[in-house]
């Protein structure tokens, strides 16, 4: 049941009319990789977004995880014949619960590929950061993500 019912969704979501290929400026999916979880961009303007993500962090010991970044996009570096390919580079703040809370700084820098027939991405990111909390110390960040608007 559960594979017939994914099945559908996707179907409805890949096979998307060009007519509604319009996309909101809410976007909400997965991101798998360190962290996996649930991914969200809100939009700002046309170069300007902000994300997070409320994920599983498997560093360490593994812990829950959440990350926040202002986003900018650079829509000229890379042309594509069909929709979109942005490169964005950013900075933001990550927490995760551990037996020590973890605060720190995140940098991502990414690839976001926009679909020019339905309201979706895919991106590509790496975020080199900064432990603060309980010591200073560097760390990293990678995913692979797909997100759908609204």
């Amino acid at each position: 049941m559960k594979k017939t019912v994914f099945a559908v969704l996707l179907s409805l979501v890949l096979f998307t009319p060009a007519v509604f290929a319009d996309r909101g400026p809410f976007g909400l999916g997965i991101i798998l990789g360190e962290p996996t979880g649930i991914s969200a961009k809100l939009w700002l303007g046309d170069s300007h977004a902000v994300d997070g993500a409320v994920a599983w962090s498997f560093q360490d010991e593994g812990a829950f995880y959440l990350h926040g970044s202002y986003l900018y996009h650079m829509h000229d570096l890379i042309p594509v014949e069909r929709g979109s390919l942005p490169v964005y580079v950013g900075i933001g703040g990550k927490f995760s619960l551990r037996d020590d809370p973890y605060v720190g700084v995140r940098i991502p820098v990414g690839l976001v590929y926009h679909f020019p027939t339905a309201p979706l991405d895919v991106f590509l990111e790496v975020a080199p950061g900064l432990g603060l909390v309980p010591s200073t110390k560097a760390d990293w960040g990678a995913g692979l993500g797909l997100r759908y608007y609204f």
